[in-house]
């Protein structure tokens, strides 16, 4: 019987419809390291070609990718694929699934308005605090210009869930 552990989280993929206006917001908004330049993939018999047919089935055809990191060297790669889909409303949070990514920046107020300014927008009007008149946790639900939901905390996740938060 193996050990149970906690793993550490590698990377996440995000899908977008321009990828280099995604590599631009990542890099000049949220800071993000670019690690590797945007890159075409194709279906094809090579290692990379076979394993996302493995994974996305056969007629996949191509999509660009770019990878990114973030302060915390958590990977993220940016994929955008040729019959791109934009959801009128992509805050289907009902359905199984990631509906939302979050990052920590204490000044939340300041990446918020940036985010805004970038082309992105407020899912909330303003940031909510966790424990008012008590501690300055607050946070934030935002969608970068893409239609991604961005969560924006100011302090770590221990910190504000360890008094339980709610």
């Amino acid at each position: 019987m193996s050990n149970v552990y906690p793993r550490n989280f590698s990377h996440i993929g995000i899908s977008v419809p321009d990828l280099e206006g995604a590599v631009k917001f990542y890099t000049e908004v949220m800071g993000w390291y670019l690690i590797m330049e945007p890159t075409e993939i194709v279906e094809d018999d090579s290692a990379i070609g076979e394993m996302c047919t493995e994974v996305f089935g056969k007629g996949w055809g191509s999509f660009r990718i770019a990878h990114m990191s973030t302060g915390d060297r958590i990977g993220v790669e940016v994929f955008q694929f040729k019959n791109q889909v934009n959801p009128e409303n992509n805050f289907e949070y009902w359905k199984t699934g990631i509906f939302h990514f979050c990052v920590q920046d204490p000044n939340l107020e300041e990446l918020a308005d940036r985010i805004v300014d970038a082309g992105g927008k407020k899912r909330m009007k303003e940031p909510r605090y966790y424990y008012p008149g008590e501690k300055p946790y607050r946070m934030i639900y935002m969608e970068d210009p893409f239609g991604n939901i961005v969560e924006i905390y100011s302090h770590s996740y221990e910190l504000i869930y360890s008094d339980g938060a709610y």
